[in-house]
């Protein structure tokens, strides 16, 4: 948990900050990860979605593997919330790679009536081969895989125009598969959202721990908000003082301070609530309060 903290120790932990490893891998990932080498057999493609805001590094490398040469689509979801210049870079960047991608915001339904096409599209080889050998009006069968929190089971229930799938705002909410009959030419397999057991670079735990894909109570908020201003006020300079009315000079100890000051974050003794403070900046980025921002670009990847 999160604790509170002075501000001589805020900037010791500042300095400390490249040493946070970010590292989350609950039980029910592993048996999914099973789940998903079991299954694969069953499916002709997978849908994969990606987090618009970090595209790289919501992008699993198990799902690489395990797909192996079945068709594939990657969905930029929450797109709503990202720069819409990066987002276009990404678009791009994919189609580079022979990826068919499409961008969406399942919440809204944006983009989504764009999918049944996609799929057509993506499978249209298989359906060919079943046609040629007498096989007609055979379901496309997908498997839809991401990591956790971002927006599986909402994209599923926007797709099929009803609950059908178990939803939540937390990480870890569908713990096993279901098969979901979208229409006669389309049946998705839901899957849990798995994570990788170790993030090989501390920047992809980092940009996830920021959008919400890993478990705020093992985080430490102070460390990844100051992560996140340093990085606002380099990408996106004038976001914070738009927000908060604060200087964006000096350290991002220094700027969270005056963001707790014009706040009014405080604890007992009137000392500044960095703890509080942190969770607010977290909070406004995640919601898209602090405007459309991309934490990660292609020429970077």
């Amino acid at each position: 948990m999160v604790r509170d903290f002075s501000l001589g120790e805020f900037r010791i932990r500042e300095v400390e900050r490249k040493y946070m490893n970010y590292q989350w891998y609950p039980g029910h990932m592993t048996k999914a990860r099973r789940m998903m080498q079991e299954d694969i057999k069953l499916i002709d493609l997978v849908i994969e979605l990606l987090d618009a805001r970090v595209p790289m590094s919501s992008r699993n490398p198990d799902i690489d593997r395990l797909a192996g040469s079945k068709s594939r689509i990657v969905l930029l979801n929450k797109a709503d919330l990202a720069d819409e210049r990066a987002t276009d870079k990404w678009m791009e960047f994919f189609r580079d790679k022979g990826i068919l991608a499409v961008k969406i915001n399942s919440r809204s339904g944006s983009g989504v009536k764009s999918i049944n096409s996609a799929v057509q599209e993506a499978c249209k080889e298989k359906i060919e081969r079943d046609r040629k050998r007498g096989i007609l009006n055979r379901p496309v069968r997908a498997m839809v895989v991401g990591i956790p929190n971002v927006g599986k089971s909402t994209f599923i229930n926007t797709l099929a125009g009803k609950a059908c799938a178990k939803t939540g705002n937390k990480p870890g909410v569908t713990k096993g598969k279901q098969w979901i009959r979208l229409n006669k030419s389309v049946e998705l397999l839901d899957t849990p959202g798995i994570l990788w057991p170790k993030f090989e670079d501390q920047t992809v735990g980092r940009n996830l721990a920021m959008i919400g894909s890993i478990r705020d109570e093992i985080l430490n908020a102070d460390e990844l908000a100051a992560a996140l201003i340093q990085y606002l006020t380099e990408a996106y300079p004038g976001t914070l003082s738009a927000r908060y009315s604060c200087s964006e000079e000096g350290s991002a100890a220094d700027i969270l301070g005056e963001i707790a000051e014009n706040r009014s974050c405080r604890l007992k003794g009137n000392e500044l609530d960095y703890g509080k403070a942190s969770a607010i900046v977290i909070e406004d980025f995640r919601s898209g309060r602090l405007g459309k921002i991309t934490l990660e670009l292609p020429e970077r990847a």
